[in-house]
């Protein structure tokens, strides 16, 4: 996330102090989003692995658009923004531009995976990634997945770290209205979401154990340093962390979006279910925190059965329907969502809600055949936000 506070250079390096630091010096419900975007052959689209070659004819020099490790993906990154629309504005305007700057190149298009090719392909020739591959070997080629990452500010480091533990029980809430991802290599895996399971094939996925303390954060960094098993605190790839370089809580659990408006749609939910955690927090209440086993149980239910199955209450067991649990939390952050400038986006969550991503791939497939997904995903790139 671009135009933050320069942070420390490693944050394998910061004790308990300097991470309290970082995240005093916080913002409340600042955004920052990212896009994982796929690259394809404008012709066949089909993954096209020429990431550093698309990233360098944009020619964008605020880095707002970079390569990631599979060679066949690109990133769009918002600067600090004040509001969802904000936010929306500048990826619809960003998406705009990197489809001129790529016509006759490549096509581009937004979902958790292709729906029609094995997950696997080359990785881009960075240094930066070379640890990794090292590290993990081959099994890293697998790992073409696309997700959506949206980071939020919270003033002060208790409120944050309070918040934090807190939000990690709506994780599968959010994984729930965000999948996009059924197929994979041309058949449906019966998931509403299949990237949660390949990401898996690296360590430190899923649910986030809760930070008790800024210092239990540090040794477990400083245990994983001197181990070589967790050079920095960025190879935390849970589905939402403290962020290292960023006073940001960075919420990693969501699919790419296929149009802006499903991401403007998501961002908006999670920005909200922060400003209603905030406002309890600043209310003198003592915010929940769920043991990791019952979220889990949650997030699998996420990702196999999507909308169309139940979620439990972590509280006391009961399973209720996914959609409507789901327009329920929507209902219950509205007016903190209001409050914090996002009313218009979170009515696109209510009815990204009633259709979400894997419904509509599914739909496609079932009328035109799988074939046709992966051309609808790219024809919908550039879809304006709000006009459905």
């Amino acid at each position: 996330m671009e135009g933050r506070p320069t942070p420390p250079e490693n944050s394998q390096d910061m004790d308990a102090a300097g991470w309290r630091a970082l995240f005093d010096a916080g913002r409340d419900l600042t955004l920052g989003v990212e896009e994982e975007l796929m690259l394809l052959d404008p012709d066949g689209f089909t993954p096209l692995p020429e990431g550093p070659r698309a990233v360098e004819m944009l020619g964008f020099s605020d880095r707002r658009v970079r390569t990631e490790m599979p060679a066949s993906q690109i990133e769009q990154v918002t600067p600090v923004c004040a509001t969802v629309g904000e936010a929306v504005a500048t990826l619809a305007a960003g998406r705009r531009a990197m489809a001129e700057g790529l016509d006759g190149f490549a096509a581009l298009a937004g979902a958790a995976l292709h729906p029609c090719c094995v997950p696997t392909g080359p990785l881009v020739d960075n240094v930066r990634y070379e640890p990794i591959l090292a590290e993990y070997g081959p099994i890293v080629r697998f790992e073409q997945v696309y997700g959506l990452h949206i980071h939020v500010g919270v003033a002060g480091a208790d409120r944050t770290l309070a918040v934090f533990n807190a939000l990690r029980s709506y994780l599968p809430d959010i994984a729930v209205l965000a999948g996009n991802g059924p197929f994979v290599n041309g058949e449906d895996t019966g998931l509403a979401s299949v990237r949660p399971k390949l990401a898996e094939l690296l360590p430190r996925q899923g649910v986030p154990p809760e930070v008790p303390s800024f210092e239990r954060l540090a040794s477990l960094i400083e245990w994983g340093a001197v181990s070589g098993a967790i050079p920095d605190g960025t190879q935390l790839w849970w589905e939402a962390r403290l962020h290292p370089l960023h006073p940001t809580i960075e919420v990693r659990v969501a699919d790419q979006q296929t149009t802006v408006e499903a991401t403007g749609a998501v961002t908006a939910l999670v920005l909200g279910l922060v400003a209603w955690l905030v406002e309890r927090h600043d209310a003198g209440e003592a915010l929940p925190v769920h043991d990791t086993t019952r979220i889990s149980e949650n997030r699998w239910r996420a990702l196999r059965h999507g909308l169309a199955g139940n979620l439990i209450d972590l509280d006391t067991g009961e399973p209720q329907p996914a959609r409507d649990r789901i327009r329920h939390l929507i209902e219950t952050v509205a007016p903190a969502t209001e409050r914090a400038g996002a009313g218009r986006e979170l009515a696109w969550a209510d009815r990204l809600a009633g259709h979400n991503g894997t419904e509509r791939q599914r739909a496609i497939a079932a009328e035109h055949g799988l074939g046709e997904v992966v051309r609808h995903l790219a024809g919908d790139f550039l879809a304006v936000p709000g006009a459905g």
